[in-house]
């Protein structure tokens, strides 16, 4: 058999067990905030078939949906059918013969999926959040990547401005619980119709929002000549500028806002939601947090209302968070006019985050509580029975695999981060007790054997 080199496709990693640890510690933390909001937990295929997926996420997202090849291509009889199909796919067109399925690209339109299939068996509003890997063809680089995990909530069934608010304090709970200091930012789709009012019509909305959406990466100049070769003149990319240079506090820029758009009705009604959650989480601690900015666009065509995106401080890395209000998703799917608004949690760039900020807990890595030394045959017979017993009280532990020098023993206990160390040698052994030491603090005390699984291993 011929030597193969090992790797792993562009854009995806292994974990090992102290990056898993610190992955499901930020799992764990996100779970319990959904959890005290009354979200319940759902999970989906990896795959969807290919027309749910495609058309949901605009014309850049459509490009990064991972397509999966019909079984059988191969076959004698299929080849033909395959290069049509391939010649249709090479002319920008999908094509049924060729792929039919497709990896999900985000949390969001399977959840939709699920809500138009399962809808009369649902109670109103339901409140689902889900923990799951998506797959983007997206060029890889620092915070992207072309596997990763998402972890979304979402209410579907409800137009109240509640569930915004209650989203909004969710990413405040969670961030502050992880230790980072962020940005939560806010603005409305509706505010960006009426900006693609003003400059000449509905028609523009799309072209302006996926320009606006690139600001960040590729600034203003080079957004002004997207729009431009989207035509739009000079006079419109101009008000969008003038748009986008708003600044100041919450106030001000509703303020300079209302100035702007006049008495467009689109816009009132986007910054009277807008207010109406401002207002709600001004009474919270975590008011401060929170920020309106209309350079937010959120490219994805199903949102209809507020959206939300999450910066961290202090730190160089894209959005960690974002969501918003998509009010007829599930349309597309057969079951028109029902209301939902959704976050998702960017997992992997929110690790990156912590691991530069420092914010992991120092006991994160920390599996078993205890490991008992192999000082011998006996020893170790009796190690393992006092370990069982330990384990029926829950307290994580191991017995060293082989009898070594000590030195040996301690340097394992150390590489994984074990913090206590339980010797049973022979005199241990016809006394009944054992040594506990502290590897921190270098305390060590004699425990009888009866009372080991009563010791507090904190």
């Amino acid at each position: 058999m011929a030597k193969i080199t090992a790797s792993l496709p562009q854009g995806t990693r292994d974990f090992g067990p102290e990056t898993v640890r610190k992955r499901h510690y930020i799992f764990s933390v996100i779970r319990q905030v959904f959890e005290l909001y009354g979200f319940q937990p759902l999970e989906t295929p990896a795959m969807e078939n290919l027309d749910t997926l495609m058309g949901k996420y605009g014309e850049e997202g459509d490009k990064l949906i991972f397509k999966i090849l019909n079984n059988g291509l191969n076959n004698p009889r299929n080849i033909e059918k395959a290069r049509a199909a391939f010649a249709h796919v090479l002319e920008g067109r999908n094509d049924s013969a060729l792929t039919e399925r497709a990896l999900r690209y985000d949390l969001t339109i399977p959840f939709a999926r699920y809500v138009a299939m399962n809808h009369g068996q649902l109670t109103l509003p339901f409140k689902r959040y889900q923990v799951q890997p998506v797959w983007r063809a997206d060029r890889p680089q620092r915070g992207r990547y072309r596997e990763f995990y998402q972890c979304d909530a979402d209410v579907v069934g409800s137009y109240s401005l509640l569930n915004e608010t209650e989203l909004a304090l969710i990413y405040a709970t969670v961030f502050a619980k992880l230790g980072i200091a962020v940005s939560v930012k806010l603005n409305n789709r509706k505010i960006l119709a009426a900006l693609s009012e003003l400059c000449g019509g509905a028609e523009f909305m799309t072209a302006i929002t996926v320009a606006i959406d690139k600001l960040d990466k590729i600034g203003i100049e080079k957004v002004k000549e997207e729009l431009q070769q989207k035509g739009l003149n000079d006079a419109q990319i101009a008000t969008i500028e003038k748009y986008l240079c708003i600044t100041g506090s919450n106030a001000q820029k509703l303020e300079a806002l209302t100035a702007l758009l006049g008495n467009n009705v689109t816009g009132k009604k986007g910054m009277a939601e807008l207010t109406t959650v401002l207002d709600a989480v001004s009474n919270t601690s975590y008011a401060a947090v929170f920020e309106l900015d209309f350079t937010l666009a959120r490219g994805l065509n199903y949102y209809t209302g507020i959206i939300f995106e999450v910066k961290a401080k202090n730190v160089q890395m894209g959005s960690i968070g974002g969501g918003g209000r998509y009010d007829d998703l599930t349309g597309t799917f057969g079951l028109p006019n029902t209301p939902g608004v959704g976050i998702s949690f960017g997992v992997d760039r929110i690790y990156d985050v912590m691991e530069e900020l420092q914010c992991f807990p120092a006991a994160v890595n920390t599996g078993a509580k205890a490991i008992f030394f192999n000082l011998g045959e006996k020893e170790s017979q009796r190690a393992f029975t006092l370990a069982l017993e330990l384990r029926e009280k829950n307290i994580a532990c191991e017995l060293y695999h082989e009898q070594a020098k000590f030195d040996k023993q301690f340097k394992y206990a150390e590489k994984k981060h074990i913090p206590y160390v339980i010797i049973l040698g022979s005199r241990e052994l016809e006394e009944n007790t054992c040594l506990v030491k502290n590897l921190a603090s270098g305390d060590q005390q004699t425990v009888a054997q009866s009372a080991l699984a009563d010791f507090n291993f904190a």
